[in-house]
């Protein structure tokens, strides 16, 4: 009667209506008055009459109601199974949040009391400063049984809506005709599948974490310097940052990792640890391809990411604070093909270290007969300096090229054979 659209609306008890149920009278036709509602098109998902049949569900699929009426309140009843299923989880975070409202108040007690401890000994400015610390305990406590208290209240509105549309369902899945089943079957069945498709959290938002440090600095009061402070401050996903020289490239089986640095609201670095920290690491290609990265709590407001990527190639890394992004995430990161180790041997070139054997011969395919006649370093295909045998590198702590290349000039610059 407080809304406008149902102010003139004529309100009766359940009870008093009950007795007026149209269970078991049959119900006609709107298009054919004279006809009962025995069929159910399958194509329209409504009742129908015979003339119906053969008029406007010419050639859809049709049944008597009796036939179909399982398979709908079939479907109706696992729909009802799981909203009852959701029932049972709000009400435990209901539960978990008036547990949760009561840690709150007795941890505020307790830095109410460590606070009054702390400013005993000093004279009228601690003793401001003292006050000045409970006003804001008292505004965060507030403040977190505000919010608790709005999603409180949230969720109990989402379970007492979903408490009627059980009630409801299980009224008409009872006392309900087989037509009046069918003909409110889409509108009960899409109002609990709405209900159901709602997200919530199944945790308290906030949490009793009210921390009093005696040694922060406090600035002045009444011209004196004093300590103090309640550390209220909170991380913010969107500032925290990366820190690390593999944070977009890695080896495969070699062991990588970055360091996460967490920020509050102003940019400015978390001095502890203990926040929700989750990394998941997926291949961009092979989706049943994942890494189980380890994360350390430094406690110090950093966390030290490792992992070891067994397959190459494209990977999303995806960091979470507080279940959500942080700043840049997801990450890509270019898993490349495990270090080649050189198979042959840095020296000076293949003349010199076949030891004058004839039938040592370069890269270039070049010979010289008669054995060793001093280093070939002057001889078409050879860099001119150390290098590997293997590939022609001619770094030694390098990567080895795995084999030669192509082009017959460039190869006999980057390879030597060795005997």
């Amino acid at each position: 009667r407080r809304q406008k659209k149902t102010a003139s609306h004529a309100v009766k008890e359940l009870e008093d209506t009950k007795y007026c149920s149209q269970a078991g009278k049959p119900l006609f036709c709107p298009f054919h008055p004279t006809e009962e509602l025995r069929l159910f098109c399958e194509q329209c998902d409504q009742p129908v009459c015979q003339d119906c049949v053969v008029d406007r569900h010419q050639h859809h699929p049709y049944d008597f109601t009796g036939s179909v009426i399982h398979r709908h309140g079939k479907s109706l009843r696992e729909l009802l199974k799981t909203t009852q299923q959701h029932m049972g989880t709000l009400e435990d975070v209901l539960r978990q949040i008036d547990d949760m409202s009561s840690a709150v108040c007795s941890r505020a007690e307790a830095v109410a009391s460590e606070i009054s401890l702390f400013a005993t000994g000093y004279v009228k400015a601690i003793e401001e400063h003292r006050d000045r610390l409970l006003k804001q305990l008292e505004d965060l406590k507030v403040q977190k049984e505000n919010l608790l208290h709005l999603q409180k209240a949230q969720l109990q509105q989402l379970l007492l809506d979903m408490r009627t549309g059980v009630e409801f369902t299980e009224h008409l899945l009872t006392s309900g005709s087989d037509v009046e089943i069918l003909i409110t079957k889409g509108v009960v069945a899409s109002r609990l599948a709405k209900l159901n498709s709602i997200a919530y959290n199944t945790h308290p938002s906030v949490d009793d974490r009210i921390q009093f440090s005696p040694q922060e600095r406090a600035g002045k009061c009444c011209g004196y310097e004093v300590f103090g402070s309640i550390l209220n401050k909170v991380v913010d996903p969107a500032k925290c940052t990366l820190d690390g020289e593999d944070l977009h490239s890695a080896r495969q089986n070699e062991l990588t990792g970055f360091t996460l640095l967490l920020k509050d609201t102003t940019g400015e670095r978390m001095r502890r640890g203990g926040e929700a920290v989750q990394v998941t690491i997926t291949h961009k290609d092979k989706r049943d391809c994942s890494l189980k990265p380890t994360v350390c709590d430094n406690g110090d407001g950093t966390y030290h990411v490792s992992y070891s990527p067994e397959e190459p190639g494209l990977y999303a890394i995806c960091i979470y604070v507080k279940g959500q992004h942080i700043q840049g995430s997801p990450f890509t990161v270019m898993v490349k093909n495990k270090f080649r180790e050189h198979q042959g041997v840095f020296h000076c070139c293949t003349f010199c270290s076949s030891g004058g054997q004839k039938a040592a011969y370069c890269a270039c395919g070049g010979t010289m007969p008669g054995g060793y006649q001093g280093c070939g370093h002057g001889h078409k295909g050879h860099p001119g300096y150390p290098h590997w045998s293997c590939c022609g590198q001619v770094k030694e702590s390098s990567e080895c090229l795995d084999g030669p290349r192509s082009d017959t000039s460039q190869r006999s610059l980057l390879k030597t054979v060795a005997l």
